[in-house]
């Protein structure tokens, strides 16, 4: 698989910065960690990620309370908040990218269907979640969804260093 321009940008982005970055997946199952790394040289700020499918890792690597899953579930704002915080938390790293959603075709619901993805990142300057509602096929979901993740990001060391130059 050729570089991802994205994965490229975020490499140029923080090695220039000297920032790190952890991941925190579950739709995307590791998609989001495998762009970054196909990148040479991703380990001078790529520290590491978890791909947290189960509820039981995300509580138990990245800090979810057992609240925020029993009461709005592991496809919610909530969680993508708590998966993001956990991983910059857990990893010591300036920033943090997290994903949580339904990439289908199956387990979707009328309040929370296929496609219904959340993507949270973690910086100095807190937590920016986004919900995205995507209507591709399984892959096409998962791809968007790193995607989405990856531009995130990147807006967010932006938005850092505008508040910077003020």
């Amino acid at each position: 698989m050729p570089e991802h321009p994205l994965a490229r940008y975020v490499y140029e982005l923080f090695v220039e910065r000297r920032l790190t970055l952890a991941t925190a997946e579950s739709c995307t199952g590791g998609l989001i960690g495998h762009l970054l790394t196909s990148v040479p040289g991703s380990s001078e700020y790529y520290i590491g990620g978890v791909i947290a499918y189960s509820n039981r890792v995300k509580q138990a690597l990245l800090g979810v309370p057992e609240q925020v899953l029993r009461s709005v579930g592991a496809v919610s704002r909530e969680c993508a908040e708590a998966m993001a915080k956990g991983a910059r938390e857990r990893f010591a790293t300036e920033y943090a990218v997290a994903t949580t959603g339904i990439a289908g075709p199956g387990g979707g619901t009328a309040t929370k269907p296929v496609g219904l993805v959340y993507v949270a990142c973690a910086g100095p300057h807190g937590v920016v979640v986004e919900e995205h509602r995507f209507t591709g096929d399984r892959w096409q979901n998962i791809e968007l969804s790193a995607e989405a993740a990856l531009r995130l990001l990147l807006d967010q060391v932006q938005v850092a260093d505008r508040s910077a130059m003020r």
